[in-house]
C-alpha cells in the first residue's frame, strides 16, 4: 500500500455533535441490552460442568485473537499505517458479536455453547477490552514504525473502562434482570433487537462516511484486504484451536464462528460516541478498518455457517 494511499485513510474524518454522539450510545445500550436477553443465569452454571470448549472459546476471544492480531499487524509493517494497527486491535479487543449466535445456529453448531461464549466474552469486556486495547496497543506501537506524523497514542485505560461500564455493564444487568423476572416479555424483544442491530450498525457506518465516501471508496479495496486476512485469521485460530483440542465438531463450529464474529458496533461507538480518541488525529484508520469489519463479518459469517450447514459431518 503507497503511503499516498495510507494518507488518505487515516485523513478521513468523522465528526459527530454531542447529539450524535448521545444518540450513538443510547442505541448501542439498546443493542446490548437486547444481547442480555438471551443471557440466563443458569447458563453460567451449566459452563462449569462442561468447561472445556467455553474456556478454549474464551481463550481463543481474551487472549490468542488480540494476541495473534498484534502479530499480525506488526508483520504487515508499512503496508498499514499505525492507526490501522490499533483498528485491528480494537476489533480484536471487543467481545463477540450478538449475530454470532444466529450463525451458530444456521451453521449446525452448539447453540448453548455460542451463547454462553457470547454472553461470558460480553459479561468480560468490562474489564478485557479496555486491557486487552491498552495492553496489545501499547506493544504494537512500541514494535511499530510510527510515522513521524502520526502523534503518539496514550490509551486511556480508565476513560476506556468507564465508558465500556456504560456501555455495556448496566444494559447487561438490565437485560439478564428482565430475562430472569420477565422471560415472556424478553423473548418477544430478543429478536427484533437483534435486526435493529445490524440495521443501526450498517446505518452507523453509511451516515459516518457519507461525506467521506470517496475517500473511502479508493481505499476500500485495501481495506477490504486488511479486513478479509485478519477475519480469516480470527476463523483459523476458532478452527485450529477446537481441531487440535479435539471437541466435537459441533463446538469447532462454534469456536470458529464465535471467534470470527466480533462486536465491532462497540468499536465503532468507542470513537464515534465518546471523546476518548478526540486528542489522537489522524485515526481515519481505525474507523475504517473498525466498520468494514463490521459489514464484511456478516459475509464471512453467512458464508461459514453455510458451509458448516451443509457439511455432512456433525461428530
Amino acid at each position: 500500500m503507497t503511503q499516498e494511499v495510507i494518507q488518505s485513510i487515516d485523513g478521513i474524518q468523522v465528526t459527530l455533535n454531542a447529539g450524535g454522539m448521545n444518540t450513538i450510545n443510547i442505541v448501542l445500550a439498546f443493542v446490548m441490552f437486547g444481547v442480555a436477553l438471551g443471557i440466563k443465569p443458569r447458563i453460567f452454571v451449566e459452563v462449569f460442568k462442561k468447561p472445556k470448549s467455553v474456556l478454549l472459546g474464551m481463550c481463543c476471544q481474551l487472549i490468542l485473537l488480540p494476541a495473534f492480531t498484534c502479530l499480525l499487524a506488526i508483520l504487515m509493517g508499512s503496508w498499514i499505517s499505525p492507526m490501522m494497527g490499533l483498528g485491528m486491535i480494537l476489533v480484536a479487543a471487543c467481545p463477540g458479536g450478538n449475530i454470532s449466535n444466529f450463525m451458530s445456529s444456521l451453521g449446525k453448531a452448539n447453540i448453548e455453547l455460542s451463547v454462553s461464549l457470547t454472553a461470558i466474552s460480553t459479561a468480560l469486556a468490562v474489564f478485557m477490552t479496555p486491557f486487552n486495547f491498552w495492553l496489545w496497543g501499547s506493544i504494537y506501537l512500541h514494535t511499530a514504525s510510527v510515522a513521524a506524523e502520526v502523534p503518539t497514542l496514550v490509551i486511556p485505560l480508565w476513560e476506556v473502562f468507564k465508558t465500556i461500564f456504560i456501555l455495556l455493564g448496566i444494559p447487561l444487568t438490565l437485560g439478564i434482570l428482565t430475562s430472569h423476572y420477565l422471560p415472556k416479555v424478553a423473548e418477544a424483544l430478543k429478536k427484533p433487537l437483534q435486526w435493529i442491530s445490524i440495521v443501526f450498525f450498517i446505518a452507523m457506518v453509511v451516515l459516518s462516511f457519507s461525506s467521506n465516501m470517496a475517500a473511502f471508496l479508493q481505499c476500500v479495496k485495501y481495506i477490504f484486504m486488511v479486513v478479509f486476512v485478519h477475519n480469516l485469521m480470527a476463523l483459523g485460530i476458532g478452527y485450529g484451536v477446537g481441531t487440535i483440542a479435539k471437541v466435537p465438531f459441533r463446538d469447532r463450529r462454534t469456536l470458529t464462528i464465535e471467534t470470527g464474529i466480533q462486536n465491532s458496533g462497540l468499536g465503532l461507538a468507542l470513537m464515534l460516541g465518546t471523546s476518548i480518541f478526540a486528542n489522537f488525529p489522524p485515526h481515519g484508520g481505525m474507523l475504517v478498518i473498525t466498520a468494514w469489519w463490521g459489514i464484511w463479518h456478516i459475509v464471512s459469517g453467512l458464508t461459514v455457517a453455510t458451509i458448516f450447514n451443509r457439511s455432512k459431518r456433525n461428530a
